[in-house]
């Protein structure tokens, strides 16, 4: 079980773990020995997540996370499958407890009495400085 927070706990039989091969160097090793980590979870049908954790959770994975709600993870920083392990059950648990912060509501707010003061004061210096290059009713060159 992987523990998020205080109310949120993950079952070890919900995550998916498939070791791959890693790209880039690394020599003889690199073609022999599956390090990388691909960690997979079900958002959509984990017991283990709250309604609106799973939605944020979703909207955070962003391209992560596949049209039918799958999250999936690849470690391949370290050169050890249980270090890539421990570095992808890691980062979802990140994911999974910035998810569980509700994100706090906005208030309304009203401009202050400066700022419309400084508003209309910058409004009343542009339209003077344009009716300045407007040419006077008369004096029309021919």
């Amino acid at each position: 079980m992987i523990r998020v927070n205080r109310g949120i706990a993950i079952e070890d039989s919900e995550i998916s773990l498939e070791f791959i091969r890693s790209s880039g160097p690394g020599g003889q090793n690199v073609n022999k020995v599956a390090t990388a980590v691909r960690l997979t979870f079900d958002v959509r049908r984990s017991p283990s997540l709250p309604a609106d954790v799973r939605e944020r959770l979703l909207l955070l994975a962003g391209k992560r996370a596949g049209a039918n709600g799958v999250l999936a993870i690849v470690a391949r920083r370290h050169r050890t499958q249980e270090a890539n392990r421990r570095d992808a059950v890691e980062r979802l648990v990140e994911l999974v407890r910035r998810a569980a912060e509700k994100p706090r509501e906005r208030r309304d707010t009203k401009p202050t009495a400066a700022s419309k003061r400084r508003r209309l004061e910058s409004k009343r210096r542009r339209a003077k400085m344009k009716a300045g290059r407007r040419a006077e009713p008369g004096t029309e060159d021919a």
